[in-house]
């Protein structure tokens, strides 16, 4: 069976090797990249600071196909020339035309990093950590001409652990991937899969983050809503705690929430009396650690911080230990 796979870095990897345990020929690879960057900087990015997934097709002597989009006339072509009989696609921005979709002799797949129908969009990881799911998911389906709307044909759940980042979940996602390819790919081959539809009533979709979603704001999410967005944003984009101009940047690795009782006892330990949410209430420059008032009247601690700005940063312990602890 002739497959090509459409994707970027790691599901790419993934999707590779998942094809290649299935015994299946990979015809050709069309990278995310080749899409959106130039022909001469992506070859020089390749050259300089080559990828994982790079590597992996150079490895195994992969055919590249180059175009700059899958519903060109150059990628129809060369998927009629190659007698494809499977499009796979994981981790794509194209919504394809249906004279591509329906170019395979067996199937257009895309596979989706969410429990479909739930978590439609560009990036589950981050939105299932962000709404403090604790179940995430891995979804092969037929594609249409709607986005991650086709019938499904697996899936399984991903459990999302209290201090996993995009960056774990994303990590097992991929890697359970690779497994699901080579069972559906097989599968496919034989004729045992029979597509389900997906239930519309329960589809949920989220589009991409905007820049003020970075912005922590410590009055309108409680201790573990911040908690949650930290880490959800790592490792594509950083969250921004504001203090007088200055933006710290919190580790995604480093944090606890303290309950009331313990916040309430460094209240008292700095003699602060009128606590206002978004108040730093403690700090210690040495670990670079500030202490933030939430609005349940728990607050977050934040050790390995460090300032926004390359000129600023090496200036994040002197910067934290003239910070003055409100009293009043």
């Amino acid at each position: 069976m002739k497959v090509v796979i459409l994707g970027k870095g790691e599901m790419l990897s993934n999707l590779i090797e998942g094809t290649l345990n299935a015994n299946c020929q990979i015809a050709g690879v069309l990278r995310y990249e080749r899409t959106v960057m130039p022909p001469i900087l992506l070859a020089l990015r390749d050259f300089f600071k080559s990828s994982p997934d790079v590597t992996l097709i150079k490895q195994v002597k992969i055919n590249e196909i180059k175009c700059n989009s899958a519903n060109s006339d150059e990628f129809k072509k060369e998927i009629l020339k190659l007698n494809a009989d499977i499009i796979l696609v994981g981790t794509w921005h194209e919504k394809l035309k249906k004279e591509i979709i329906d170019l395979p002799v067996i199937a257009s797949v895309n596979v989706h990093p969410s429990f479909l129908p739930k978590y439609r969009g560009p990036n589950p990881y981050l939105q299932t950590i962000l709404h403090q799911e604790k179940k995430s998911g891995i979804t092969f389906h037929l594609i249409d001409e709607q986005f991650d709307r086709g019938p499904i044909l697996a899936q399984e759940e991903i459990e999302i652990l209290p201090c996993d980042t995009g960056k774990e979940l994303k990590e097992r996602t991929v890697y359970r991937a690779r497994i699901m390819c080579t069972d559906i790919l097989n599968k496919l081959n034989e004729g045992l899969i029979i597509p389900v539809n997906q239930n519309e009533k329960e589809a949920v979709y989220y589009p991409n983050i905007k820049a003020e979603d970075m912005m922590l704001d410590f009055s309108k999410e409680s201790a573990e809503q911040i908690h949650a967005r930290i880490r959800a944003f790592h490792p594509w984009l950083p969250c921004y705690v504001t203090y007088k101009n200055r933006y710290f940047i919190p580790n995604p690795y480093k944090l606890r929430i303290l309950d009331e009782e313990h916040t309430e006892t460094i209240l008292k330990k700095n003699k602060i009396t009128n606590p206002k949410v978004g108040d730093i209430i403690n700090t210690n420059y040495k670990s670079r650690t500030i202490t933030v008032m939430c609005g349940d009247w728990k607050s977050i601690k934040m050790t390995g911080v460090y300032l926004y700005g390359f000129f600023n940063k090496p200036f994040t312990k002197m910067f934290i230990k003239n910070i003055s602890l409100s009293s009043k």
